[in-house]
């Protein structure tokens, strides 16, 4: 009546599966490997934290170099160095009265 169709060969089969498991493979590596989508947006991530910190850290360094200047020989700021003395070492002005 008909023709019988037979089944794909062995060899056939086993090509897919195998192209399957390696397509399989590369895209989970490609979204969650080493260097994988995942990975890339947490290193961003860290990245943009560390640069939050840096810009902090240069302002904080800024500050200080400022306050350095200003107690400076070059430069001395009086009232700065009042605020200082009175911090550090606990110093008062004669005319000022001190309440514990």
């Amino acid at each position: 009546m008909g023709k019988r169709s037979r089944p794909p060969a062995l060899g056939v089969v086993s090509f897919f599966t195998v192209v399957f498991c390696l397509g399989a493979y590369f895209t989970f590596a490609s979204v969650q490997g080493d260097y994988g989508l995942f990975r890339r947006i947490q290193v961003e991530a860290e990245a943009a934290t560390l640069r939050a910190e840096r810009d902090r850290l240069e302002a904080e360094v800024a500050a200080l170099r400022n306050k350095t200047r200003r107690l400076s020989d070059d430069y001395l700021d009086l009232d700065l160095l009042d605020q200082q003395a009175r911090e550090v070492l606990g110093l008062a002005r004669g005319d000022e009265v001190v309440i514990r």
